[in-house]
């Protein structure tokens, strides 16, 4: 079974029967965002608070 469809089966199996499609929705946008910001982090695409910090202060202060 693809990986995807495994994760919305456990998805589905750790949400309430009274859950609406709208909850379902919800709950599937925000497991794709998370599995996304992991490829990122995994990718080394990252940057740390500091390095943002920096950055905004050197395009703020032009």
């Amino acid at each position: 079974m693809p990986a995807a469809k495994q994760a919305v089966i456990k998805l589905l199996g750790a949400l309430p029967d009274d859950c609406t499609l709208e909850d379902i929705q919800y709950h599937l946008y925000v497991l794709t965002k998370v599995k996304q910001s992991q490829k990122r982090v995994k990718a080394g695409r990252i940057r740390s608070p500091k390095e943002v910090h920096r950055k905004l202060e050197k395009w703020l202060n032009r």
